[in-house]
């Protein structure tokens, strides 16, 4: 019951209370200012949620990121590892190389006496 009450000392509105004469402009004023509240506390109410649900997004996709993150530095790991293990066995296929053709060469110039010499005994 205070709240008609409350009214009465700043002027009567006809809205609220019937029998009172009419002050058209307070009441107005008065109406004005309960509307205006009512509006800015569900804008401002609709503006925080849409924030709420914004920054919840936002921190899922940052979670995702950084777990993206962490797996893409697993993988340049893992691939930093099989360059160094590439190249180890690169190194080794081509001192395998060198030997082979080491020894393709002893066996020509042990061969190539041996042909001479048959040569030589054939003449």
């Amino acid at each position: 019951m205070w709240f008609p009450n409350l009214f009465f000392s700043f002027g009567c509105i006809p809205e609220l209370t019937k029998g009172c004469q009419d002050m058209t402009n307070a009441s107005s004023t008065y109406l004005g200012i309960a509307a205006g509240a009512v509006i800015g506390g569900i804008v401002s109410w609709w503006i925080y949620n849409r924030q709420k649900k914004t920054a919840e997004i936002q921190d899922l996709t940052l979670n995702r990121i950084k777990e993206l993150d962490e797996n893409h530095d697993i993988i340049l790991k893992r691939i930093e590892d099989f360059d160094s293990r590439h190249e180890e066995t690169l190194n080794k296929i081509l001192d395998l190389n060198k030997r082979i053709d080491s020894m393709v060469e002893k066996q020509t110039k042990l061969i190539e006496p041996k042909e001479s010499s048959s040569r030589d005994t054939d003449e």
